[in-house]
Formats: C-alpha cells, sequence, structure tokens
C-alpha cells in the first residue's frame, strides 16, 4: 500500500482503540453513513454536465471536491474493515485483495488467470461486445459455485438500492440476457399518452410529474415501485415476494 494508506489504516485503527465514540461503532451503526457518503460523492459528480470533465473540473475545483468526498468514502471502508478486523473478521488488505480477484477474473481480455497483463496484440483486439457477454457468463460460474440463487434479472441488485436505480439495473440485466425475461409492458394506462422522451431533462420533469401525481392520491412511489419489483421477482424467480 502507499504511504497515504498506510497512515489512513493506523490513524483509524487508533480511533478504534482510544476514541469512545469511534469504539461504538457498529457496521450497522454505519450503514447510513456509508449510504450518505456514497451519495455525496455522486452528487459532486452530477453537479458538472459530462461536457466539462475533465478539464472543466480541473480548473474550477469540482475535482478537488471529488477528491474529499471519495476520502470519506475511503474512510468508511477502512474503518468497515477495522470492525470486522476487531471482531476476527477481515482486514482493510483483504479487502483490497478481493476485489483485486475479482477484477482479474473478471477480465480475462486484460489479464491471464495468474494477473500478469496479456500480450498487446490480445488487449488491442478486444471488443466491447465480447466483453459484455463474457463478464455475464463469468458472474454466472461464480454465482454456480456460490450459494444456488433463482437465476433472474434480479441476482446481485443490492437490496438495499433505491427502488428507481434497482429497476434500472434489473431492466439493463434482462437486455443482456439472450432473451429479455421482463413482460412486455405494453401501452401505458387509459388516459396517459405514451411518452417520447428527448432527454434525460425531459425524463426527469416527467418522473416529478409521477411523484406529484402518486402524492396527491396517497400513495407512496418508493414503496409502490419496490412492491411491482418484488412481484417482477416473484414471478420469475419464485421466490417469496414478501421476503
Amino acid at each position: 500500500m502507499s504511504v497515504a494508506v498506510d497512515r489512513l489504516v493506523w490513524v483509524v485503527a487508533q480511533l478504534r482503540e482510544h476514541c469512545p465514540w469511534t469504539r461504538r461503532l457498529t457496521h450497522a451503526v454505519l450503514t447510513e453513513y456509508l449510504i450518505e457518503e456514497a451519495y455525496e460523492a455522486v452528487e459532486v459528480i452530477e453537479s458538472a454536465p459530462p461536457a466539462n470533465w475533465p478539464e472543466g473540473a480541473l480548473a474550477d475545483g469540482t475535482y478537488e471536491k471529488l477528491r474529499l468526498e471519495m476520502g470519506d468514502v475511503l474512510f468508511q471502508v477502512v474503518l468497515h474493515a477495522a470492525i470486522a478486523q476487531g471482531a476476527g473478521g477481515f482486514t482493510f488488505d483483504g479487502t483490497a485483495q478481493a476485489i483485486t480477484d475479482k477484477m482479474i477474473r473478471r477480465n480475462p481480455h486484460v489479464f491471464h488467470a495468474d494477473g500478469s497483463l496479456r500480450e498487446p496484440q490480445d488487449l488491442a483486439a478486444a471488443r466491447l461486445e465480447d466483453l459484455e457477454k463474457n463478464w455475464e457468463r463469468i458472474k454466472k460460474t461464480e454465482r454456480a459455485a456460490g450459494a444456488a440463487e433463482a437465476e433472474s434479472a434480479f441476482t446481485e441488485v443490492p437490496a438495499h438500492l433505491p427502488a428507481l436505480a434497482a429497476a434500472a439495473k434489473v431492466v439493463d440485466r434482462a437486455a443482456r440476457q439472450p432473451v429479455d425475461p421482463l413482460p412486455d409492458p405494453g401501452p401505458p394506462p387509459s388516459g396517459l399518452d405514451p411518452l417520447v422522451l428527448q432527454d434525460e431533462g425531459e425524463l426527469g420533469a416527467e418522473l416529478f410529474r409521477l411523484v406529484q401525481r402518486s402524492r396527491a392520491a396517497g400513495l407512496d412511489p418508493e414503496r409502490a415501485l419496490r412492491q411491482h419489483l418484488a412481484v417482477l421477482r416473484h414471478d420469475l424467480s419464485g421466490t417469496d415476494p414478501t421476503g
């Protein structure tokens, strides 16, 4: 590890030993902070238009803001590792090793199985469409090697992901399968016009109008979408939609 990372790991270890507040922290208590710090990093990234990266972000200080937010995210990772290490679970080194091994395993177009870099001609021949198919195949192999799990577009979608983000992941993963397992959405409900969206600005406005209508009707849009995803998961994989 670098000197800076070693120093951070040492600082967190001292806080765990000598700071009464830090010593009381648990994985469960830190969950909300882990999510909050990730969202704050996303907020900085989305504060600048895509065309502003990277030159504009360097000039206007956005990269400096992102550096600080990423530090907060890294602190959460190191702190979780320190808590786990104290319980005899895993270390920060173990966390880094786990993701390194996974990236090598899931990117055979870049690495040999031993972790060494492939030959230049192999690297130059890699095609994006082949990589996406290979990525899905490797993940299926990994899942098969672990606990038995229903094969569906919902596999590995984090349970605590916000419903809208979860729905987007489900749709994307279903589209990458040989046959899309999701039902045809069909025409819009009676009284609603089909949407023809030009950009994310129009989409955002339409989503907000939908939230307004749902709240006027006394409905919770987040819960409604999450329940719909649970029903889809039940229909596709046979799992209990309430669990």
